[in-house]
């Protein structure tokens, strides 16, 4: 059977959730699931950086809200590293809208709204390239080997 595809993906813990005081449980959420996390840090968007994020949903018409929402208080901003880090990412967040996500997930555990929905995940490769370009630099991003990494990774 081939190997799972080693990714990284960005993760951005959101106002709310910083606000709430979630940053831990979010965390370990993704650390119990065996992705590693290579970068991290807490920082303040500002709108330029905010309408390059969400630049995508540029003329539409919660755009405003989004870029609104996210220079409104600290979040923190994550590279994580595994196995289809993406996939695995997207899955424990849970449902965008947070009253259908499934219980177990982050959203589904910690959230009410769709725009109250505590965490960002990259959605693709790409999204994940560009979106880790924003808050990273190749200098940022450290690569090591975790003594479990045998136990959660077949090599």
């Amino acid at each position: 059977m081939p190997r799972s595809p080693i990714q990284k993906t960005l993760v951005i813990i959101k106002p709310d959730a910083v606000q709430r005081g979630l940053i831990g449980p979010i965390i370990e959420r993704y650390e119990r699931r065996g992705l590693k996390i290579v970068a991290m840090r807490l920082i303040q968007f500002d709108r330029d950086l905010a309408e390059r994020h969400y630049g995508v949903h540029r003329g539409k018409p919660f755009f405003e809200g989004l870029v609104t929402y996210i220079i409104s208080a600290p979040v923190v901003v994550m590279a994580l590293e595994g196995p289809n880090a993406i996939a695995v990412v997207r899955m424990s967040n849970g449902a965008t809208n947070s009253a259908q996500a499934e219980p177990g997930t982050i959203r589904g555990d910690y959230g009410l709204e769709v725009g109250r929905n505590l965490v960002h995940g990259s959605d693709s490769e790409e999204t994940a390239e560009y979106e880790l370009g924003l808050y990273f630099t190749a200098g940022d991003i450290v690569l090591y080997r975790r003594a479990t990494d045998p136990w959660i990774i077949e090599e």
